[in-house]
């Protein structure tokens, strides 16, 4: 079923919208996955903090000129979804990265990150960056190691001062 022009305009609006908020893009071929395979992503997709769409390559082309995805404009052929980060940088990599962990039909084309276009075998490297909590962990272990340092630097001399006392106490008992 054709699709109206005011339709066409929504959809590169929203894509336009999505694209110019996410931290990252994976553009993915789909072709050979059920219904309820693209289902089952979709969903994944959608707890993952990933936004995924299938549109149509001219309208992708459209939505993303503009934009820092714009550099995945020839990576558009055959039939692909399109899947945008929003929580961080890595989620939408995570997501597609795992369902093709079951699915071998799903094959990523290119991946975009900081206005750079990677190849799809970068999909793991960008699946493995940190979600937002586990860098704010990260940073706070390190903002939090030189003061725990410190801390045992300077309560050393007092440890060791009382260990001194309590050996000479010990000796003066023995006496």
């Amino acid at each position: 079923m054709a699709m109206s022009f005011q339709a066409k305009q929504a959809m590169v609006a929203e894509v336009s919208d999505v694209a110019t908020r996410a931290h990252s893009a994976v553009l993915a071929e789909y072709r050979g996955l059920t219904a309820g395979q693209m289902d089952a992503l979709r969903v994944n997709a959608r707890q993952g903090g990933a936004y995924l769409k299938v549109i149509k390559n001219n309208l992708a082309k459209l939505a993303l000129k503009g934009t820092d995805y714009e550099c995945m404009s020839d990576a558009f052929v055959g039939p692909v979804i399109l899947g945008f980060s929003l929580e961080d940088p890595g989620s939408a990599a995570r997501v597609v990265s795992e369902f093709r962990k079951s699915n071998d039909a799903l094959k990523v084309t290119a991946i975009s990150f900081n206005g750079q276009l990677l190849p799809g075998e970068q999909l793991d490297r960008l699946a493995k960056l940190p979600t937002r909590d586990e860098a704010l962990a990260q940073l706070m272990r390190a903002m939090k190691a030189p003061i725990e340092k410190l801390t045992r630097t300077t309560r050393e001399p007092v440890a060791k001062l009382s260990r001194t006392v309590a050996a000479v106490r010990d000796e003066k008992q023995a006496a």
